[in-house]
């Protein structure tokens, strides 16, 4: 097999030789066809995420064809189309993740290789409205975003959602995941080509947040928010508590901007809002996200796909967060 690996923190990735892998008996091998990127796999190049362990193989999402399997899989799945969930060892409580809960691509060696050694429970079958690039696009981005729309949104029809930060794969999803629920959609972005392009995949209107008066005019021409999905925090999380409607909910999968310097509690309390955490999502949270996109037949955006060698390419286009949607790396064993 071949790897894209990460043997220094802050130096290109090396693709290797490797081994084929040999699954052990709860565990199948997949040939990946495609791998695509996560911000995470950026971070941790940079040592910006806890307890990094190299070397390593990246990739957290991937899709191809199961090649071998453990001898307690049942056989069948051998050939199987799959997608792989890449959230492990959740635990039994739906609303938050166990204290054992890993992200494959870290410390496990991940998909940036021709094949990647996964338990078999976290296997499902590729949507088959979906090539491999796009396959392969799904699976965290994907699921962090139906997490936080559906599970911790509680989003309903009808309502008018604010998607923050419009270009990178979880805020693409939401825009996709919300517009076909027949939501409002409002997107921030500080492009006015990926504001132009929210508007194209569904989205009723776009904001330059880079503007001072950007949250006035928002909620002048569209009125409050029932619902923000939001990633920065930082200062701006302040225009996010003046634009929530009584009873509004906003929803942050990360903090990519760092904390509030402030919080007007008085606004949380007078308007009843509720602020609330998301990440990733659980197994039927990941089941329930394929029949989703299965139903509506949604098909995730993938602003490139480059093959396996150009791997640091793919890094280097996260760190400028120029891309709109995901970048995917094409996978030839």
């Amino acid at each position: 097999m071949k790897a894209l690996v990460l043997n220094k923190l802050k130096t290109p990735l090396v693709l290797e030789d490797r081994d084929d892998l040999v699954p052990a008996a709860d565990e199948v091998v997949v040939q990946l066809k495609a791998a695509s990127l996560n911000r995470r796999d950026y971070w941790i190049t940079q040592g910006m995420y806890p307890g990094i362990q190299l070397p390593v193989i990246l990739g957290s999402d991937g899709a191809g064809v199961v090649s071998r399997a453990g001898a307690d899989v049942d056989s069948s799945l051998v050939g199987a189309n799959v997608i792989i969930n890449p959230g492990w060892h959740w635990g039994d409580n739906d609303a938050a993740q166990s204290n054992d809960f890993t992200i494959l691509g870290m410390p496990t060696d991940g998909t940036f290789a021709t094949e990647v050694r996964v338990p078999a429970e976290y296997v499902y079958s590729a949507p088959s409205h979906l090539d491999w690039t796009q396959a392969a696009a799904l699976p965290l981005a994907g699921l962090t975003a139906y997490r936080a729309v559906f599970q911790q949104g509680r989003l309903k029809s009808g309502e008018t959602v604010l998607i923050t930060g419009i270009g990178g794969g979880v805020a693409t999803f939401a825009l996709q995941y919300a517009a076909a629920a027949n939501a409002k959609v409002i997107v921030t972005s500080s492009s006015e080509e990926k504001i132009a392009r929210a508007i194209e995949h569904g989205a009723t209107a776009g904001f330059n947040y880079k503007a001072d008066d950007w949250s006035d005019r928002l909620a002048s021409e569209h009125g409050a928010v029932d619902l923000i999905i939001d990633s920065a925090g930082g200062d701006g999380y302040a225009d996010l508590i003046k634009l929530a409607a009584p009873g509004g909910r906003i929803v942050n999968y990360g903090a990519t901007t760092g904390p509030p310097k402030s919080l007007d509690l008085f606004s949380v309390f007078w308007k009843q809002l509720h602020l609330i955490g998301s990440t990733m999502g659980s197994p039927d949270d990941f089941a329930a996200m394929l029949q989703f996109v299965s139903k509506f037949g949604i098909a995730p955006i993938v602003d490139d796909a480059l093959p396996l060698a150009d791997g640091n390419a793919a890094i280097e286009r996260m760190q400028n967060s120029t891309q709109f949607g995901k970048v995917v790396l094409a996978i030839e064993a």
